[in-house]
């Protein structure tokens, strides 16, 4: 299969995961660019960042005209997020890559156990800054050192911690994903090695249109459904990452 095709098939996925889950667009994207395309680590986490950074605000722009965006909490998280982001995206390229790995795939397996316990938690009457704010400055930092984009921790962060609706959640965390993203690029500008444009670019694009179908996508299924299903993509990536480590 050639790779504008792989790229193209990679991007729709994780632009349907960004529009329909809020996240899990670059803990896919990550493993697709290394394995499938052939990037290297360190070119596959900048390429990432880019592709979601593009694809998370085009979703968000969906999200945010059907109100399912609660910006105060969005803002918190992600100005909270930004200095983090920006130290451990720098301190990120001095670690193996096999840590990084072990690293990436353990976090991902975590937020992945704690999106299938149920959740009992009612949207809070107010939401209180200085929680919101330590939530986002963990999330910043893990989608600096990771090089992800943050939603698959950033959506069990909203539903969870500050007790966001799923639906809420998923639209806000494409605000937090956005930010947080930049922060991290802006750490790791000229150490991306080779980026490929020819790869990146229709990535993007198919990523893009792929979110607005996970827009409707969303519209069509229960925030319980959503969440296992998040959970469950999570999963799967978490093991077969940790697998190829320990080869």
């Amino acid at each position: 299969m050639s790779t504008l095709i792989l790229a193209l098939a990679a991007g729709a996925v994780i632009g349907l995961a960004l529009g329909a889950l809020g996240g899990g667009g670059s803990v896919l994207a990550v493993p697709a660019l290394i394995y499938l395309l052939d990037f290297s680590p360190a070119s596959a986490t900048t390429a990432a960042l880019l592709i979601v950074t593009a694809t998370s605000a085009t979703a968000l722009f969906a999200h945010a005209r059907d109100g399912n965006v609660a910006w105060r909490t969005g803002a918190l998280f992600a100005a909270a997020g930004v200095v983090p982001a920006f130290l451990a995206g720098a301190a990120a390229g001095h670690l193996p890559a096999a840590a990084l790995t072990v690293a990436f795939s353990a976090v991902a397996a975590l937020a992945a156990v704690r999106m299938l316990r149920p959740s009992r938690a009612e949207p809070p009457e107010r939401i209180r800054p200085a929680k919101a704010a330590g939530a986002g400055a963990g999330l910043g930092a893990v989608t600096g050192f990771l090089g992800v984009g943050g939603g698959f921790l950033a959506v069990p962060a909203l539903v969870g911690v500050l007790g966001l609706r799923m639906r809420q959640a998923v639209g806000t965390s494409l605000l937090v994903i956005t930010v947080n993203s930049l922060a991290a690029l802006s750490a790791r500008a000229g150490t991306g090695g080779d980026l490929r444009w020819e790869v990146i670019a229709p990535f993007t694009g198919a990523a893009i249109l792929g979110a607005w179908d996970g827009k409707r996508l969303a519209s069509k299924i229960t925030g319980q459904g959503l969440q296992r299903i998040f959970a469950f993509v999570l999963l799967g990536v978490a093991v077969f990452m940790l697998v190829d480590a320990a080869a």
